[in-house]
């Protein structure tokens, strides 16, 4: 299955990439206890973690979503022909995303609104593409909905040093840019509300724009939350940051409190890049949490 409905909002899971990340859990989520990976063993491998090469797995997915007559985008993964030098394995993929948007019935000029929850290298890759020399909107009759915040923070014209650092070079250039200066960005600030089902909020830590789309739809509710976890290890030890993170004290309390929240409200919660089955239903427990169920999408059996 690769669409869900959730009131009166359908979900459709898109897939870019699934595999390997090329990092361990010690370099991925360097916060984590080692001994959490050997005990949440059984579930986390395969679909979270290779066993014989105690590699991470991880999925490059945009999240679909038809509310009120709308096709939204959630993140849009890292794109085609994009020169990463500092991220090799994100370098000039030459994937079938667009063949996979369309088998899901989504025609790029069907788009009205895509999220970017951050403005990172693989969730802004396919905002564009190569039109000849030139880096065009993909989705030309979408609205692009950043956060202000990350689009000062990420713009090089403003020379902020980064945690990252050369890690996102060109990103801005090639991915951001382009649908800015083709009048295409809604830059918001505190909060921006979509429809009645749909709200985008701030959820700083891992980036300082980095954000939350809630969705309220009937008896039902869900998290999107991009980056706020890279491993469904981080619901079970929600102090444990990725490497990737730009503020950890800051990205650790938008954990904890975005995951009370799913807890206390039963909200799925849909990170960016989990593989299996995608989005999973958390609970407290004690100071922490745990999975109390995933959500019903179908999980990847082949790495692509």
């Amino acid at each position: 299955m690769d669409t869900i409905t959730l009131g009166d909002v359908t979900v459709t899971r898109v897939r870019e990439y699934y595999g390997p990340v090329g990092m361990t859990p010690e370099a991925f989520v360097p916060d984590s206890p080692a001994q959490a990976w050997d005990t949440h063993r059984s579930w986390l491998v395969p679909d979270f973690l290779n066993a014989e090469t105690r590699v991470v797995n991880t999925a490059i997915q945009t999240w679909v979503l038809r509310s009120e007559g709308r096709t939204i985008l959630v993140d849009t993964g890292v794109g085609n022909h994009k020169d990463r030098p500092y991220a090799p394995v994100w370098s000039r993929l030459d994937t079938d995303f667009l063949g996979n948007l369309a088998r899901a019935g989504v025609r790029p000029e069907d788009v009205d609104i895509v999220i970017n929850t951050h403005l990172h290298i693989d969730h802004v890759g396919w905002n564009t593409y190569l039109d000849g020399r030139t880096w065009v909107p993909t989705f030309p009759n979408a609205t692009y909905l950043m956060a202000k915040a990350d689009f000062d923070y990420w713009n090089p014209a403003n020379e902020i040093k980064t945690r990252l650092g050369r890690g996102n070079q060109n990103v801005f250039e090639d991915s951001v840019a382009p649908v800015h200066e083709a009048g295409l960005t809604l830059l918001w600030e505190d909060g921006h509300r979509i429809d009645s089902h749909l709200r985008l909020d701030l959820a700083p830590g891992h980036t300082p724009g980095s954000s939350v789309l809630r969705l309220e739809s009937g008896s039902d509710r869900a998290l999107f939350v991009g980056d706020l976890m890279h491993s469904p290890i981080q619901i079970h030890e929600p102090d444990a940051n990725s490497c990737f993170c730009e503020d950890p004290a800051e990205a650790r309390a938008t954990r904890h409190k975005l995951l009370g929240s799913a807890a206390d409200s039963n909200a799925l919660v849909f990170p960016a890049h989990l593989g299996g089955h995608g989005a999973a239903e958390v609970v407290r427990a004690g100071g922490k949490f745990a999975v109390k169920g995933w959500a019903p999408f179908s999980p990847y059996t082949e790495q692509v």
